[in-house]
């Protein structure tokens, strides 16, 4: 009597540790993770690593890193364990082993003594025939004693399968109804050895073992799928439902690789990309609402979200649509977590390093050091900094060379760069004389934002140009064309690096 399928959803997501975390699992286990959610289910982490020689704790680890820093959690999994552990492929080889011996007492598989000289050479004349290349059974009915005497002789083999030649019907539930053909598969390969099970035997044993109710995948694990139900009816398992995502692809309409860019999701995340803000741009990778709304949060995902509303057709990766996502959330974070974000960056880039000094300093939330300077920052110092550029950042590995110039002894630029419009050096010159002794006669006390602004906005329209004023002041006080405005810059350098960067700007004007 076959077993019934509990009515508790239950999903999983099986990843192979053979290299970092892919942009596509990533959503594969999104779009698992809320529907379990959603349905009150459990959402299962089961790692592949039947692949022994590509299989590695350090992409083991990076799977498991970066799926928690999405915020997709998992009920049940290799690190926290659960009802239907082990939840390594590599730890459960018992567990196969009981299923391929009763399969080939069975006789529904059987052992292929074929070398691989043999199977290609078939192969290649099946191709010249211009026929789909598939095994041609030369081993499915081979005597006992012929059995046992390869068995004596230790002949390597594999376990094949006996596909039976049948039509097989998918309703699967976002594609609708999918027909197979069974006739054109051939017998395929289930096992290496006893210990030894390739992909499409391991997973349907797990997935029953598990009591997974729905396997939800990418649409290119389709051609896996008459194998795998052949392989549950032949076990007298009961059938999941399926639920086969829409492919990524690359702005060039082919399948999302290296070529397009980063697919690694710690890529991103070092790029400094927000998790929120790649969960609500994977999300729309292959799903919609069905209106205009284009911010979600997890918790949100978590109650629109339905596989009906999940698409057939592509989806299109928009490096373009995700800079723009992550830049709200940047805008939405608290400037302290901002700052904290953006601070690893200024390290790496050698501008500050962290130092374990003990101070005084108020609101103390680390001390550090301006590398080239020697001189000691605080937490709010950065803070000041990083909240100039919160509205123009994209993604946080872009703020060292938006803020570079905080921590720099000495800018670096051309003198044109000084120039607006068709200004002369003398012009130019007699600018920035005005802009010294302006900032000579502002007391310290006084050097602050509003006053500057007001002071020089008033004399930069004496000028009947703002420009003539603002922008050599600008370039003087960053080496940059574009920058925060002069004003808050001015503030947050002080009096004495200001005047300092106004006399080297008319130092390259000589």
């Amino acid at each position: 009597m076959k077993k019934t399928i509990s009515p508790i959803p239950r999903v999983r997501i099986a990843p192979s540790p053979t290299g970092f975390l892919h942009l596509g699992t990533a959503r594969t286990a999104l779009f698992n993770f809320l529907f379990a959610r959603k349905e009150g289910g459990k959402f299962i982490l089961r790692i592949e690593d039947t692949d022994i020689e590509r299989s590695k704790k350090e992409f083991e680890e990076d799977i498991i890193e970066n799926l928690r820093w999405l915020g997709i959690e998992w009920d049940e999994g290799p690190d926290i364990g659960g009802k239907y552990a082990p939840y390594r492929q590599s730890e459960r080889k018992e567990i196969y082993k009981f299923y391929l011996e009763k399969l080939l007492k069975e006789k529904r598989i059987y052992r292929c003594f074929c070398t691989k000289e043999e199977l290609e050479a078939k192969k290649q004349e099946q191709i010249s025939r211009g026929e789909a290349p598939r095994y041609d059974g030369k081993c499915r009915n081979l005597s006992e004693k012929e059995v046992k005497k390869y068995l004596l002789e230790q002949k390597p083999f594999v376990l094949r399968f006996k596909v039976p030649s049948k039509k097989i019907i998918l309703k699967d539930l976002i594609r609708g109804k999918i027909e197979f053909d069974t006739t054109f598969l051939g017998d395929f390969v289930v096992a290496k050895d006893f210990f030894s099970p390739l992909y499409n035997f391991s997973v349907v044993v797990d997935d029953f073992e598990m009591k997974i109710t729905h396997i939800i995948r990418g649409e290119d694990h389709l051609p896996n799928t008459p194998k795998q139900i052949l392989l549950q009816e032949a076990l007298g398992f009961p059938r999941p439902q399926y639920a086969h995502l829409p492919l990524i692809l690359g702005p060039d309409q082919r399948k999302l690789s290296k070529r397009h860019g980063s697919v690694a999701v710690r890529d991103y995340k070092q790029q400094g990309y927000l998790p929120e803000a790649l969960v609500n741009f994977i999300a729309f990778l292959g799903w919609n609402p069905g209106d205009e709304r284009e911010i979600f949060s997890i918790s949100s995902l978590i109650k629109e979200f339905s596989l009906e509303r999940v698409k057939k057709g592509a989806a299109i990766f928009n490096i373009k649509k995700l800079d723009y996502l992550n830049g709200f959330y940047i805008r939405q974070k608290p400037i302290e977590k901002l700052t904290k974000l953006c601070i690893p960056y200024l390290i790496r880039q050698n501008l500050i390093e962290e130092i374990s000094e003990i101070t005084l300093i108020s609101n103390f939330s680390g001390v550090f050091l301006i590398k080239e300077t020697g001189e000691k920052i605080d937490f709010e110092f950065l803070k000041k900094i990083i909240s100039l550029y919160q509205e123009r950042l994209k993604k946080l590995s872009e703020i060292p060379q938006l803020v570079d110039f905080f921590f720099k002894k000495e800018l670096d630029y051309p003198k044109e760069m000084l120039r607006w419009k068709n200004m002369e050096d003398k012009e130019i010159k007699a600018v920035l004389d005005k802009l010294e002794k302006i900032f000579l006669n502002i007391k310290k006390e006084d050097f602050t934002k509003q006053n500057l602004e007001q002071i020089l906005i008033a004399e930069s329209e004496k000028l009947g140009d703002r420009g003539k004023l603002l922008w050599p002041l600008r370039v003087a006080l960053t080496g940059k064309e574009a920058s925060a405005p002069p004003f808050e810059i001015a503030e947050i350098l002080g009096k004495e690096k200001v005047i300092e960067r106004i006399r080297f700007a008319k130092k390259l004007l000589r």
